[in-house]
């Protein structure tokens, strides 16, 4: 189904004057499309075992900080149907950023994502993810993320340790997990 304004009313989960470019750190939350189980298990010690897909978004994360040096990964874990990172953005010098995404020399760009921003990095991560699974499951075109993602500014040393232990103990929650289909079925006794 096609995108249409009178119908889908859809809203920003953004701050609206917060500058997503700024230094900081953000925890961010993708979840797959339609919450299949596409990256793989968790197994009955609580530890997470990729398949292939899972693998792909694993070494893609990786990568991040490789390929966009004004970044730093913290605690990140790819779970069955979504993935959970803490995000770091630092400033690197007036040079040092690498551009997120390709930008048209006229000025005329309508990007509606600041260049360099979690928006953009967000974005080609995800795209880079689905063209490679899409590449190993023969799928040209479908979709491997839901539209959007959440995100949340990590304010203080509190917060950050919190959400490290959130995203370290996600597996071993998983039988409770709201995100877990099995788990959501047993909760509602079906």
């Amino acid at each position: 189904m096609k995108f249409n304004p009178d119908n889908h009313h859809r809203h920003s989960i953004r701050l609206p004057d917060y500058d997503y470019t700024q230094n900081g750190a953000y925890f961010i939350t993708l979840c797959v499309h339609q919450r299949q189980c596409l990256f793989g298990d968790i197994d009955d010690g609580g530890e997470v075992q990729l398949n292939e897909y899972g693998t792909v978004v694993q070494k893609e994360w990786l990568r991040t900080e490789t390929i966009r040096p004004e970044v730093e990964l913290g605690e990140f874990v790819v779970m069955p149907n979504h993935f959970h990172a803490i995000v770091i953005i630092r400033d690197v010098g007036a040079h040092g950023r690498a551009p997120l995404q390709n930008a048209p020399s006229d000025n005329s760009s309508s990007l509606k994502r600041q260049p360099r921003s979690l928006g953009s990095l967000v974005a080609g991560f995800k795209s880079i993810t689905t063209k490679r699974i899409n590449i190993l499951r023969s799928t040209a075109s479908a979709p491997v993320w839901q539209r959007n993602y959440y995100e949340h500014v990590i304010r203080n040393a509190r917060d950050f340790s919190a959400i490290c232990a959130y995203i370290l103990n996600n597996p071993a929650r998983w039988t409770f997990d709201r995100e877990n289909p099995a788990a959501v079925r047993s909760n509602h006794g079906d």
